[in-house]
């Protein structure tokens, strides 16, 4: 009698709970929206990223307040976002770095596969190949034949970022020995290389294109499989001889892995309706963005084939991480 009496008790308080839940969800959002983005102001994916929230603010009807927290290719500020609530209210916008932090930081407290549920791509960024004009590089030849007889080094936006792995990709097909020199992000990076202190970088076009645009640095190739509209007369990496050396650089937002399907679902469907309008395209296009239009399943799939192909990269540049 006792145990039918708690189990009626148990099913009747599901059955308050249920739309109180359904309510909650259909209210959401009701407050600000907290968004990480893992990486120092300026980069290419807060660069992205803001151009996005900006219009999924106003889509929402609630104000979307950005954190920057760079360090350590972008573990640090995701690992905050992954034991976050998943109620609806904290968010990360991410990129490639996101499925290479397996590979590049193997004591990482958090999985990009298990502990995230992808919401939506916001598009693919070309990486460029930076140096400075001082160096007198006339291509991506000269450049190359270079570094085979020189000692060089190079900087990143952070081990296991998309600027450490697309330079690596690169060194690689190339046959070239470089040093790495990781920053906290990609302005900080790319500064380096503007300096001279740095011999290369393979930045994010969004960080890159204007000081290219004014001649403090040289693009001398882009990542991507086909040219970037942005840099029409920049080759590929690939059209320029040197196999397996693109990189897809892309950005993304995520939500932590229990936040009820019904918001992810939502926010998916506003982000994708935020992407398609004039104003977003019309900042995307100077930046060399390409679409790149997943469902949050893809996106998850895609996710765990990155991890899988990461960890092979490593293992082949014979990259050493503690």
């Amino acid at each position: 009698m006792h145990s039918q009496r708690r189990r009626f008790l148990k099913l009747a308080g599901a059955a308050i709970a249920m739309p109180n839940i359904a309510r909650a969800q259909a209210a959401w959002p009701e407050k600000p929206i907290k968004a990480m983005i893992p990486f120092s102001a300026g980069s290419s994916i807060d660069i992205v990223g803001r151009i996005v929230l900006d219009s999924l603010s106003r889509a929402l009807g609630q104000p979307i307040i950005v954190e920057n927290r760079g360090g350590a290719g972008g573990a640090i500020g995701t690992a905050v976002v992954a034991n976050a609530p998943a109620d609806g209210y904290t968010m990360l916008i991410n990129a490639s770095a996101h499925s290479a932090a397996p590979a590049a930081y193997p004591q990482i407290t958090y999985d990009p596969v298990r502990d995230f549920a992808s919401v939506a791509s916001f598009g693919s960024i070309p990486n460029v190949l930076i140096v400075s004009p001082q160096k007198g590089y006339k291509n991506i030849q000269d450049f190359v034949a270079a570094a085979r007889k020189g000692s060089f080094n190079y900087s990143s936006a952070g081990i296991g970022s998309a600027t450490h792995w697309a330079a690596e990709r690169l060194r690689l097909s190339a046959g070239i020995a470089a040093t790495h020199v990781p920053f906290r992000g990609g302005p900080e990076a790319t500064m380096e290389v503007v300096a001279g202190r740095v011999d290369f970088a393979c930045m994010g076009m969004s960080s890159a294109l204007s000081l290219v645009g004014d001649g403090q640095l040289q693009a001398l190739a882009v990542s991507t499989p086909q040219r970037s509209s942005a840099m029409p007369n920049v080759p590929t990496t690939l059209e320029s001889g040197f196999v397996d050396s693109d990189y897809t650089f892309w950005n993304g937002m995520f939500m932590p892995v229990k936040t009820p399907k019904a918001i992810v679902e939502r926010l998916a469907l506003e982000t994708q309706k935020v992407l398609l309008l004039p104003e977003v395209q019309s900042k995307f296009k100077p930046q060399g963005i390409e679409p790149m239009p997943l469902t949050p399943a893809q996106f998850d799939d895609l996710i765990k084939k990155e991890v899988a192909l990461n960890l092979a990269l490593v293992k082949a540049a014979g990259l050493k991480f503690e």
